[in-house]
């Protein structure tokens, strides 16, 4: 039996139209559908939505890879601080690295995914992935997928450690300790990397997806193999096979807070850091300046993705959001999906800043298709 699902929380007076199209969705949506919807224009909250049987607003998420967006802000300000240079060499933070033809990699091919270094010859076992540093140690001693800084392909569960490794080497301190410290404490974010035990009562157990017919021989017709790319990539070859839907329903996973795919949110926590990162938000200063903005917007790897098999674009760290997913947006925007479904970035030119979280993995992987429809909604109201 069909049930309505209501759409609970409010809207700034002229995003109306975003409650609209949220309702429409929901209500086209299976029963079981659960998700949030936030977004801040110039630092203002203007939508505060969700829905779904057991959801409210504070309820928390794995928020996958959008995880990527935490850790490469926290680069992008120790960049800003000059406590990193883009244009330095990796091995100048990190002399191990050089292992195996890597020591000419800079940092900024890095950042944009041209390493070549999506994962090791043979898999990382659950606890490796909860845990950066061995993924950096290992990673160190890997011979690269294809002659670094030549190509790009998503590094999907390494990047961040990657970026990790190179921040702890250069500060003391990792990711995860200058995240609490530097952006979410002060600003009280519900974005974790690392969910305290405390708060496990609010994370929603990931469901995973339940795709039709036609989708799943969509599935079945994908190009699949142990050693391709793709499944190195997503540790799909080693002998403890990641299975992406359940990762983040590992209490190790969201205890330990992986730089590139452990965090857990809100939408609340997502839309709040990006208006954080561009907009004055309760009288505290943008954590990000105009020109680290640009910087870090600016699309430096684009074209086919070797891992992906699709086109793709990067900046550093984050996905060139316009560019990958929503082409309405402005130039230079900025954020990061996740595998479930979820989406969060900022809109520098319009002042958007946007987070979406889902309960039930969507079929596409990535931003769920919803995103367009909402982030539309969104960026029209901002911009009249």
């Amino acid at each position: 039996m069909t049930r309505e699902i209501t759409v609970h929380g409010t809207v700034a007076e002229g995003f109306e139209a975003v409650r609209e199209a949220f309702a429409a969705f929901v209500a086209a949506e299976r029963d079981d559908y659960e998700g949030q919807l936030c977004a801040y224009v110039h630092g203002r909250r203007v939508a505060d939505l969700w829905a779904g049987e057991g959801v409210a607003g504070d309820s928390l998420y794995g928020v996958y890879s959008a995880t990527k967006g935490a850790a490469h802000l926290v680069a992008a300000m120790l960049v800003q601080d000059g406590t990193l240079e883009l244009d330095r060499k990796v091995t100048y933070y990190w002399p191990e690295f050089a292992a195996e033809g890597k020591g000419a990699l800079t940092l900024r091919e890095l950042l944009a995914h041209r390493a070549g270094l999506i994962g090791t010859d043979t898999g990382f076992t659950l606890e490796e992935l909860a845990d950066d540093r061995s993924i950096a140690e290992r990673l160190a001693d890997q011979r690269p997928f294809w002659r670094p800084g030549m190509a790009f392909g998503y590094h999907a569960l390494v990047i961040g450690a990657l970026t990790g490794e190179v921040v702890r080497r250069a500060t003391g301190h990792t990711v995860q300790e200058l995240y609490e410290e530097r952006i979410r404490a002060p600003y009280g974010l519900d974005f974790h990397l690392g969910l305290p035990a405390d708060r496990e009562p609010r994370f929603r157990t990931v469901l995973p997806m339940l795709p039709t017919p036609a989708q799943r021989a969509l599935l079945d017709e994908l190009p699949s193999g142990p050693h391709t790319l793709t499944a190195i990539a997503f540790n799909r070859h080693g002998a403890e096979p990641t299975d992406p839907e359940g990762l983040a329903n590992e209490r190790l996973i969201r205890a330990k807070g992986p730089a590139s795919v452990g965090g857990v949110s809100s939408a609340r926590g997502l839309a709040g850091m990006y208006a954080a990162a561009i907009s004055e938000v309760d009288g505290k200063a943008p954590l990000l300046k105009e020109d680290t903005v640009a910087e870090f917007g600016q699309i430096h790897s684009t074209g086919h993705d070797l891992v992906g098999r699709a086109h793709r674009s990067f900046g550093l760290g984050f996905q060139a959001t316009a560019d990958t997913w929503h082409p309405f947006l402005g130039a230079g925007t900025f954020g990061h999906s996740g595998a479930n479904g979820v989406q969060a970035f900022a809109d520098p030119r319009s002042g958007l800043a946007y987070g979406y979280t889902r309960r039930r993995f969507s079929f596409t992987g990535g931003a769920a298709p919803e995103n367009n429809r909402l982030a539309a909604a969104l960026h029209r109201a901002a911009v009249k």
